[in-house]
Order: C-alpha cells, then sequence, then structure tokens
C-alpha cells in the first residue's frame, strides 16, 4: 500500500511539474491549423478543418527582405507568429527577422509569454536584459554569435556600428507578445496620471508631457 502510494505521489508531481513549466499548449494530432474566420474564443486559435489545410498553412515567405528602418528608432521587426503562419497553432514557436539601421535600436522590451534566442547574421549588436533584481547581463555580439534572452525580462538589440545589422530571433511561443517599455508607460490611451509618471521617475511635468508627446 505504501508503495502504491508513493508511485502515485510520484505521478502527481511529475504530471504537475509538467505543467508548470509547459509554455504553449501541446499539440494532441498532426496539426492544428488555426482558423482565423473561427467565431469560437479559445486560449490559443481554433483549428481549421483539416479537410480544407493546404500546404500553404505552413509556409511563409518575405524574410530575405530588409525590413524598413527608416523611423525614430532606426529598427524594423517581422516577427512570423500564428497570425502570419496558421501551420504554427500549438507548436510553441515563432521567429522573427530584425533589421536594424547604423545606430538602430530594437528598445527596451518584454515577450510575456517567450523566451527568445537571437542570432546575429550580419554587423555587431550591443544586446542585454535585466533581472528582477535589477542586474544588467550585457555584450557585443557580432555574425554567428548567439544570445538568449529568459522569458519575461525586460531587454534590448542596439547596432552602436556604422552599418546595417541582421538577427534572426526565434522565440518559445506561437503568440509571444511585445509590451514596450517606454510605450506601455508614456504612450497608453487613456494616458497613465502625469502624478504617477513624475513621482515615478523623479522628474517635473513639464518633462513627462514632453514624453508623452513623442508617443502620440
Amino acid at each position: 500500500m505504501a508503495t502504491a502510494r508513493i508511485s502515485l505521489l510520484v505521478a502527481l508531481f511529475a504530471l504537475s511539474f509538467s505543467f508548470s513549466f509547459g509554455s504553449d499548449p501541446s499539440p494532441l494530432q498532426d496539426f492544428c491549423v488555426a482558423d482565423k474566420d473561427s467565431q469560437v474564443f479559445v486560449n490559443g486559435v481554433a483549428c481549421k478543418n483539416p479537410n480544407h489545410v493546404t500546404v500553404d498553412d505552413f509556409s511563409f515567405s518575405g524574410l530575405d527582405k530588409a525590413g524598413n528602418t527608416s523611423n525614430q528608432l532606426g529598427s524594423a521587426v517581422n516577427l512570423v507568429n500564428v497570425e502570419k503562419l496558421p501551420g504554427l497553432n500549438t507548436f510553441g514557436i515563432s521567429f522573427a527577422r530584425i533589421d536594424y539601421a547604423p545606430y538602430g535600436l530594437n528598445p527596451p522590451h518584454t515577450h510575456p509569454r517567450a523566451t527568445e534566442v537571437l542570432v546575429v547574421l550580419e554587423g555587431s549588436l550591443y544586446v542585454g536584459f535585466v533581472t528582477t533584481a535589477n542586474k544588467l547581463f550585457a555584450k557585443v555580439l557580432n555574425k554567428g554569435d548567439s544570445f538568449v534572452f529568459p522569458i519575461g525580462l525586460i531587454h534590448f538589440q542596439y547596432n552602436y556600428g556604422t552599418t546595417n545589422a541582421v538577427a534572426f530571433a526565434g522565440l518559445s511561443s506561437q503568440n509571444p507578445g511585445v509590451i514596450r517599455v517606454a510605450d506601455a508607460l508614456f504612450g497608453t490611451k487613456p494616458p497613465i496620471s502625469d502624478a504617477v509618471l513624475m513621482k515615478a521617475f523623479m522628474v517635473d511635468q513639464k518633462t513627462v508631457d514632453y514624453i508623452q508627446s513623442q508617443f502620440q
């Protein structure tokens, strides 16, 4: 009897362990192509009828083309998630091409649902992430180097060079989400109270108003 109880406890522990460390739901069939037209609301995307699935549901083109970096940040992200590639549904993965103009920045942001692995394809990047203890882990990456950003932590990439840079990112969710720190604080609609931002950043209202105006 004691052995049976121990075996049951071990099995329950293993089951809870797998759930606690799980990310996106695991597939229970060969594929579950996202049905963008479905009116059913689920945690993820409903499956398309397998009889209506085509090979194009598993294919995406365009990552060979550079993104438009003619913006204030000097960077462009082409994220291929389940919205662009329906065949990714339930597979717990997405990917992106990131282009950087000289001195271009992919600003501090976080992916609430994914760990990110970055590989530099061209140029050099200064990259890093900040822990919950406010410790910075950062270094310069050159062509062929890779770096991992832990799930949910604020991170960034900066092209400090005078030539363009290109990176490829893999993310451990079909829909990783992205929260840009500056946008989340100064670009909300309706805006966060000036009193909150003034106290949080220890600046005056004129400074807060100026920063908010940059995100309108």
